[in-house]
């Protein structure tokens, strides 16, 4: 009886051996917040989820998010939603203590990078990972403190260059008030931790009165940091200009470049027939390549209208004027619209990532 009792055992445990690979590709699947509790399953699964090559998959693999700040002082409130989805559901709150202790009130997304979130907080700059936790505090550019009395656009970015495996917090200054130095384009690389000024031409052509909405985010693709109409190649340090399409005949009072399906894009709200115009570069730097791929009606009840990020099915998730969270179709349109608190103004899509940053340790 014990004999057969003990080929029993031994023939379920056959039975419910997994294979190690197998292992990796279901937890490569799961939520940060899972893979952090699972670290205490084993000895080996610790050593893996721990592993950075394994954090570097995961992120590849690992589904967007839109992070929402809403402000309502003395409180901050910070959630996170499958917009996948649906914009009205499967949405949690973010761990944020490391602002809220500090008694800032006023934060502002300057950009998102493989599950890092850029944070502007008055004098402050941070970049934190609201799926670990893990966030660092960012010195100040020098050339930003010498310029504090003066009056002065900020232009900021944030991406990752792959080839050193370094993040960089990109910073373009504008100054009226400066004669000789108009503009001033510098980063701050999280490996070296140090500032950096871009050696060559300067942009003194920029008009801030042609672009009204200096604290727009860069946008990071393909390697290179996109702010407003200049370009900075992370890896060649390089600063390139984008050029608009040749039959783009309407000013840039509302605007921005994003990511639709797979291309780097434009978007124009057309107030003078309440659209919005979506306009794709179907190949990199070639400006006769520029195609306008969609025009969304926007209903008068909604103010205008700013796209963050398509889905897989091709939905388009954005914002009204900072009022709601807007989804429509491909085909323009209204699928969903989810009223944020009035306080509500920063949007943006991230990752889940277990990443840390170059040379640094968590901090929770």
């Amino acid at each position: 009886m014990a004999e057969k009792k003990y080929n029993r055992m031994v023939k379920m445990k056959e039975t419910l051996y997994i294979p190690y690979e197998l292992i990796i590709q279901i937890l490569l699947r799961l939520p940060v917040k899972s893979l952090l509790c699972f670290k205490c399953v084993c000895k080996s699964w610790f050593s893996l989820i721990s592993d950075p090559h394994f954090a570097n998959s995961h992120v590849d693999v690992s589904s967007a998010r839109i992070v929402l700040i809403s402000r309502t002082p003395p409180t901050v409130g910070i959630r996170s939603i499958d917009f996948e989805t649906s914009i009205n559901h499967d949405s949690f709150s973010l761990d944020h203590n490391f602002l809220l202790h500090r008694g800032y009130y006023f934060h502002e997304i300057k950009g998102s990078c493989r599950g890092f979130i850029f944070l502007h907080c008055w004098t402050n700059i941070y970049v934190w990972n609201p799926s670990s936790r893990f966030h660092k505090k960012i010195p100040l550019s020098p050339f930003d403190l010498k310029l504090h009395a003066y009056h002065r656009h900020h232009l900021y970015g944030f991406g990752y260059d792959r080839s050193r495996d370094d993040y960089l917090v990109v910073l373009l200054s504008l100054c009226p008030a400066l004669v000789k130095t108009s503009s001033k384009l510098e980063f701050f690389s999280l490996r070296d931790n140090k500032w950096n000024e871009i050696e060559g031409p300067h942009i003194t052509s920029f008009n801030t009165r042609d672009h009204p909405k200096p604290s727009k985010a860069g946008l990071f693709f393909n390697g290179v940091l996109f702010i407003v109409i200049v370009a900075f190649d992370l890896m060649e340090r390089k600063l390139v200009e984008i050029l608009l399409p040749d039959d783009f005949n309407h000013g840039l009072m509302y605007y921005g470049l994003w990511v639709f399906g797979e291309f780097l894009s434009l978007w124009n709200m057309n107030f003078d027939n309440q659209t919005l115009e979506i306009w794709a570069m179907k190949i990199y730097k070639l400006r006769s390549s520029w195609t306008k791929t969609l025009v969304i009606p926007i209903g008068n009840d909604m103010h205008c209208f700013s796209p963050i990020y398509s889905t897989k099915s091709g939905d388009i998730i954005g914002t009204d004027s900072g009022h709601g969270l807007v989804k429509y179709n491909n085909k323009g349109q209204l699928l969903e619209y989810l009223k944020m608190n009035p306080n509500a103004s920063e949007v943006a899509m991230y990752t889940e990532s277990l990443l840390s940053l170059p040379g640094d340790r968590e901090q929770v």
